[in-house]
């Protein structure tokens, strides 16, 4: 195995253009297990560590542009209130240790359906930065982004740069469920986004498909029904009945295997219980907000 280290980003474009099987490593803490446990050989490594491009990030006024090896702990601790569904997924990352490595762009590299990030991204609506030597700079939206299990939109010349989120203009959440408290991969998890400026919601789902998926029809039969009520203008509570319609929605959008952490039925059971509790969470905290800027 050959180890390649660029030191900037055309250097590293350059490698990947000369040797299109690299596989990238930065935080390195999903591409070492599978190479320790001799899951995976490349002939070439792709180290991106001296990169300094990549760790850095910009807020614009609708958007956050994040490099790819932006740690977890930097958007917990950083971008909270911009990207506040990503940084509560980041919380729920392995370890302090593997939170200070990892990041956003390794979670999208590797594609795994568990990916922490997945849900959260889709949610709040991110666009994918790639580049290639060869072809310049182009922009994914993150529902083109996962094309199977373990598989994602990038050419092999490419490499992730940044990803692009929007900031949020409303309350997010997301939920997890492992088999314990910590250093757990997801049996499956839940992000939920709202947008009142588009009077929108978006869903996000991790380990409950072959690859990471919205919830459409919640999404679509939730739009309509906050809209058909008045709800984004009254703040009213969302009725029970929509809510666990919602729910199942939301269920029903799954298609998850049983596996050693869990049954596809209790995938699809948990996820329509997150969904219905982070949509009260959310709207409790949209009619919150709405109570202190009309007392204001």
């Amino acid at each position: 195995m050959d180890f390649l280290r660029p030191a900037s980003w055309e250097e590293a474009l350059a490698a990947k253009a000369e040797h299109p099987t690299a596989v990238p490593i930065a935080g390195g803490t999903d591409v070492m297990v599978e190479i320790n446990f001799d899951h995976r050989r490349p002939e070439y490594l792709l180290d991106l560590n001296r990169v300094g491009d990549l760790y850095e990030w910009e807020t614009g006024e609708d958007a956050v542009r994040l490099g790819a090896s932006v740690s977890y702990s930097t958007i917990m601790e950083q971008l909270r209130a911009a990207l506040p569904g990503l940084a509560l997924a980041s919380h729920t990352v392995a370890s302090p240790q593997i939170r200070n490595r990892g990041g956003v762009g390794g979670n999208l590299g590797t594609a795994s359906p568990a990916g922490d990030a997945h849900p959260a991204l889709l949610a709040a609506g991110a666009e994918v930065e790639v580049a290639s030597a060869v072809r310049g700079t182009r922009m994914i939206p993150i529902d083109d982004f996962y094309t199977g299990v373990k598989r994602n939109a990038l050419q092999p010349d490419e490499l992730i740069r940044a990803v692009h989120v929007q900031k949020a203009d409303g309350p997010q959440q997301y939920s997890k469920v492992g088999t314990r408290n910590a250093m757990v991969i997801a049996v499956c998890a839940f992000g939920l986004a709202l947008h009142p400026g588009t009077r929108t919601v978006r869903t996000g789902i991790g380990s409950a498909a072959p690859t990471p998926v919205r919830a459409k029809a919640a999404e679509e039969f939730l739009n309509a029904a906050l809209e058909e009520g008045g709800f984004w203008d009254n703040g009213k509570i969302i009725t029970p009945s929509a809510a666990k319609q919602f729910a199942d929605l939301c269920a029903a959008a799954c298609n998850p295997i049983d596996d050693v952490r869990g049954t596809a039925s209790y995938r699809r059971h948990a996820v329509g219980v997150m969904a219905r509790r982070t949509l009260t969470w959310t709207w409790e905290s949209y009619r919150g907000a709405r109570h202190t800027e009309g007392a204001a």
